[in-house]
This record gives C-alpha cells, structure tokens and sequence, in this order.
C-alpha cells in the first residue's frame, strides 16, 4: 500500500478547506488548545483533592497523554486529514467503530468552548459588575449568566467565520500570551512568596492513593493537558501536514506538561498557613473563585493580580475559539464520511464549514444547562476526550500489523508495547472519573447513536451514494467495551453512586486485564488490508473532491 499523499484541493469551493497553516500556527493550536482554563483553576482544584501529592497526580497524568499523543503522533503524520481523530478508526474498523469514535470526537471538541467561557464568567466575579453570574453557593449559572455566556459563544462563533487563515495567526500571537503569562506566573510566585513546608504540612498525601488518582480525571489535571489533537484536526488544512503534525503533537505536550507541574509547584508553595488551617481539603482565602490572582493579591502582588485577570479572558477565549473550529471541522469530516447529510460539508468563500460552527454554537448553549460549573464540565469532558483518544492506539495496532512495512514520517520506537498500554491508560483516566460522570457520558453516547446511526440506516434505505458500510464485525467489541467500562465504574471506588464492590487496585487492575483482552480482540477482527486500503482511497477521494 503506498504511502497516502496529502490530498490535492481540486474540489469547489463549497466543499474545499484551504492549506495554509504553517508550522507554528499548528504547534500554536495545540498548545493553545493545552494551556486555557486548565491552568487558572487545575493546581487549586487538584490540591484539594490530593494535597501536595497532587504533584504525583500531574506527573501520572503527563505520563498518561505523552503515551496517547505518541501514537498520535505517528498517525497524524501518516494520514493528515481533516479531522484525523475521528478518521483513524474508521480507516481501520469501518463504519460502526467510525461513526462511534466520530460522535465521541465531536462530543469534547463541542463541550470544551462552554468550559472555556465557564473560566471566563468564574475569574469575572472579581468585578462586581458579574456579582450575579454565578451563584455563589455552587458556580452554576444564573439566567444573566446563562445568557452572558451564550453571547460570548456567539462571539466566538463569529470570530471563526474570518477564516482558518486570520484564525490561526490570531491564535498564535494570542498563545505567546498565554504561555507566557503562566511562565511569569511560575516565576514571579517562586521568587516571592515559597515555603517549603507547605509540602509536608497535613501529611504530602492527605487523601491516598484514591485522592491522587480521582484528581487525575475529576479535579482538571488530563484536562488541562488535553489538547494535543488539535494539531491533527487541522491537518487538513496544514501546509506541510506530515513533516509538521508530529512536531506539533509532540512539542505541545512537552510545552504543556512542563508549564502546568511548575504552577502546581509554585501553588502549593505560595499558599498561606492561614488557608490551610482545616486541611488542603478546606483550602479557602478570599478571592479563591480565581484562584491564582487571589492568592497574588493575599501575598501582596496586587498588580500583578491584575495581569492575571486579564489573562483569565485572554486564555480560555482562545482556547473556546480553536475548539469551536474543531468541533465544525469535525461536524465538515462525519458528513465525508457519510455519517451526517451532505449539507453539512457547505463551506462558505472564505472556506468556513458555516453550518458545522453553528451546530457548535447551539450544542454549546445546551452544554450550560446539566453542567453549569466549570468543575462539574471537567470529568465529563475528560472522559469524553480520553474515550476519543482510546481509538487511535487500536488503528496504531492495526495499521502495524497490517502494514508493517508503510512508510512512516514518524515512527514510534517500541510502538507495538506502546500501543496496547496507551489504551490501558486511557481506560483507567476514564474510569478514575467515577460513576456520577461515566453514566452521563453513557447517556450523551446513546443520543449520538440515534442521530447518526439514524442517518446512517436511512441512507442505506435510500441508497444515498456515500451512505456508509457499518462492518459490524469489525466493530463487535466495541459495545462490550463501552457496557463494561461502565459496569466496572458502576461497581467501583470512584464517584458518587459507586456501588465500591471491587477493592481498591484491584479495580484498576479489572481495567487494566479487560483493556488488553478487548485491544486483541479489536485486533483480531479488524478489517483486512484490502478493506482499509479501500476506505483510505475512500477518504482521498472526498478530499481531492470527488463523491
């Protein structure tokens, strides 16, 4: 099989994306993607679940995202197309795996803009003028607030229909802030304000081993490093996708993982015996509802506290506006796929799949009403995004057993070990997350099987020319996966509602041993060679314009 070639643009203009995102501008959205909301709240919310061993809960949740973007890395390298997270299982699986990992993409691509403007609205509280936002008892929304944040959707929405071009510049002169502010922050706080006792002060792990593991998923520690992919989703629409996409990927985690352990550092550090008088757990001060400027202006920083205001709308507005584009290119790929009406591949002049932002818009705005809290958004949008990741490390294996010989730009050393413990990994994050959040997400995945498996089966019916080919044989262990994460949580440590009938460690290492038994099982009935040859050129097809 050769090498797939970066697909030409000879489609017309109602259906074409554009190449001409450089280098920088796809490290820049992953790393703009990776550094949003997740720094102005993660390191407080992490200490309170974790005390200082939250610093263990950064280093295991770096460890998990650097395995899952590694195997990323080689397939966004081996195959840039718009959207790739969602293609990748599709090439490898076919239709029913396709369409249930393109639902799961476009579910976190669509719920990350609202908790990026759920960050905004939470800092703004500062000023009395967003007194009545949020209420003060639990962060939820009031009616202003709801409609507050529905017009700063919108206004992201708008911002997307100048164009990926003027998007992406601006995105990348908006990170150089955002990376910087955090470093300054790392810095300022570090030569201020550190006691070094603070570590030890009410034992290093209050809570256990549990406390460290459920602020991996709950308290914003993967979420805030999530972000990686975005590199990939744009590679559609990148200059040089296969020398760049890897160095994106890879380069962003590095970036991210090294800011967001030294904040935490620089956190714990900073903090007052007087805010710990109760335990980590009872950590409060004034101000703590933004936590880092309120703890610049407890120890005195009152200007710089200013400056981190400022950057707690400059952050999460970024962050929101290059979700908010891969949420509409994800909607632009299930539509070439098949899985989605035609219509929503329409691009307006400036290349804007317009139909795909406003769909984001309004998925968006129903985000705010069962999770109106920034915290309470955190552990669904994890799992929902570490359920997406689960795909790519099954399409590695196949594509390594299938093709071994492929031609890669990048190719992950010991990848054959790499892969099925990456997808290991990704079924303890989810897990980690708990029952209250897993049967949401159980619930929000049973909504995208009606919409698109609803589509897809009247296509076949109507024998639609792209209606897709479901290959349920290929795809038979996905629902006793999905049944038995979800069981497992059910009768687990982790989440309100838990039953906790299976010991802690012993849980984890149910996941562990069922996580292989379903990556061999996937990797026995993948599609053949053939088969994946034929939906790649599928894919080639559509993207060089053709139906």
């Amino acid at each position: 099989m050769a090498t797939p070639a970066p697909a030409p643009q000879r489609s017309s203009p109602r259906h074409a994306l554009r190449r001409e995102v450089g280098m920088i501008g796809l490290l820049w959205a992953s790393v703009g993607a990776i550094i949003g909301s997740g720094w102005l709240f993660g390191a407080e919310k992490a200490v309170r679940a974790a005390g200082p061993a939250a610093l263990i809960s950064w280093v295991v949740g770096t460890v998990a995202i650097v395995l899952l973007a590694l195997v990323h890395a080689e397939l966004g390298g081996l195959f840039p197309v718009a959207g790739g997270t969602a293609r990748f299982p599709h090439y490898a699986f076919g239709g029913f795996t396709g369409m249930s990992f393109g639902w799961f993409t476009w579910l976190q691509a669509a719920t990350i803009a609202p908790i990026e403007v759920q960050a905004m609205i939470g800092y703004a509280r500062h000023w009395s003028w967003a007194d009545g936002l949020q209420h003060p008892k639990d962060s939820t929304l009031t009616a202003s607030g709801f409609a507050v944040a529905a017009l700063l959707l919108a206004i992201f929405v708008a911002i997307n229909f100048l164009g990926v071009k003027w998007l992406a510049r601006t995105n990348s002169a908006a990170t150089w802030w955002k990376v910087a502010i955090p470093v300054l922050t790392i810095l300022i706080f570090a030569a201020t304000e550190f006691h070094g006792h603070n570590f030890s002060s009410h034992g290093f792990a209050p809570f256990g081993a549990r406390g460290v593991l459920s602020a991996i998923s709950t308290s914003g520690v993967i979420f805030a490093l999530l972000g990686f992919e975005q590199a990939i989703q744009w590679a559609g629409e990148s200059t040089h996708p296969r020398r760049d996409i890897p160095r994106a990927v890879l380069g962003s985690v590095l970036i991210g993982s090294v800011v967001y352990l030294m904040l935490q550092v620089v956190f714990i550090g900073a903090v007052p015996n007087s805010a710990i008088t109760g335990g980590w757990g009872a950590l409060t001060y004034q101000g703590i509802s933004g936590p880092f400027a309120g703890l610049a202006t407890l120890i005195g920083l009152g200007g710089f506290a200013t400056i981190l205001y400022i950057d707690a709308i400059i952050s999460p507005a970024g962050t929101g506006l290059v979700y908010i584009t891969s949420s509409s290119r994800i909607t632009y790929g299930l539509s070439r796929n098949g899985y989605a009406p035609e219509t929503l591949q329409a691009t307006d002049r400036r290349a804007v799949p317009w139909i795909g932002l406003l769909i984001a818009f309004v998925a968006g705005v129903l985000c705010f009403l069962p999770f109106p809290s920034w915290q309470k958004l955190v552990s669904f949008i994890t799992s929902a995004v570490v359920l997406m990741y689960a795909g790519a490390p099954l399409a590695f294996g196949v594509f390594r057993k299938r093709f071994p010989d492929l031609e890669r730009p990048y190719r992950l050393p010991a990848g054959e070990v790499i892969s099925p413990l990456a997808f290991i990994v990704a079924g303890l994050v989810i897990y980690w997350a708990g029952w209250d959040t897993l049967w949401r997400l159980g619930a929000s995945i049973l909504i995208g099987y009606l919409l698109l498996g609803s589509y897809a089966a009247y296509a076949r019916v109507k024998g639609l020319p792209r209606a897709p080919r479901m290959d349920f044989r290929a795809g038979q262990w996905l629902p006793v996966y999905l049944v038995g994460l979800g069981l497992t949580s059910w009768q687990g440590q982790f989440g309100a509602g838990a039953q906790k009938n299976l010991p802690l460690w012993w849980d984890m290492a149910v996941i562990a041993g069922f996580s292989l038994v379903i990556y061999y099982w996937a990797m026995a009935v993948a599609l053949p060679a053939e088969d994946i040859e034929r939906n790649i050129a599928d894919v080639e097809l559509l993207d060089a314009g053709g139906h």
